[in-house]
């Protein structure tokens, strides 16, 4: 069975998604290992509970490529063959992309190219956009800038605030993080240039 890797910062929710589609035999593999940057980080919690090996990884006054390392490593020692972001708060080496070149996958609150980094909820009220949504996208060494694997629309309300729009977008994240990992797990994906092409299941 293939074997699903998850980085956290937080709590977890996106996280929980994935482990329950395993839980319900729609992954197409496993959740292995989950690695936190932050030591208190809800979602760790969250893996125990689901009897997934849970590893808090201080990045705190290392170099980067250090730290990556580390994780790099517990990776291999759990046969990870899909590394899923989820709430990930830090930028990966290019060393560790190329370790796993096509095979990271992130998701991310706004339709992608569109709001990218933090806060994109805020960006997309501030900006007056009628649309915003959720992107799942393969990772490069940019920010939020990898092949677009899936997205979801998910419309602005004018009464809207940054906490009811990501209310209502990480509702789709949870479907389309699950659906996205078991298109790479199943090897039903392929890159030309910067389109991502599905088959059909």
């Amino acid at each position: 069975m293939k074997k699903v890797g998850v980085l956290i910062s937080g709590r977890g929710s996106n996280l929980q998604a994935l482990v329950d589609a395993a839980a319900r035999g729609e992954l197409g593999g496993e959740i292995a290992v989950v690695v936190s940057n932050v030591e208190s980080a809800a979602g760790l919690e969250r893996a125990r509970k689901a009897a997934v090996p849970a590893h808090f990884c201080d990045h705190r006054g290392r170099p980067r490529e250090d730290f990556d390392q580390e994780v790099l490593q517990l990776l291999a020692a759990h046969h990870v063959d899909l590394v899923c972001l989820a709430g990930f708060m830090r930028l990966l080496s290019s060393r560790f992309i190329r370790a796993y070149a096509g095979r990271i996958l992130n998701v991310h609150p706004s339709l992608l190219p569109a709001f990218p980094g933090r806060e994109p909820q805020r960006q997309a009220l501030a900006y007056g956009v009628k649309v915003s949504g959720a992107t799942v996208h393969l990772v490069d060494e940019g920010l939020d800038s990898g092949p677009i694997l899936l997205q979801e629309a998910v419309p602005v309300r004018g009464a809207d605030t940054e906490e009811t729009l990501a209310a209502r977008i990480l509702e789709v994240e949870h479907r389309l993080y699950p659906r996205a990992a078991r298109i790479v797990l199943e090897g039903r994906c392929r890159v030309e240039g910067r389109r991502v092409l599905l088959e059909e299941a």
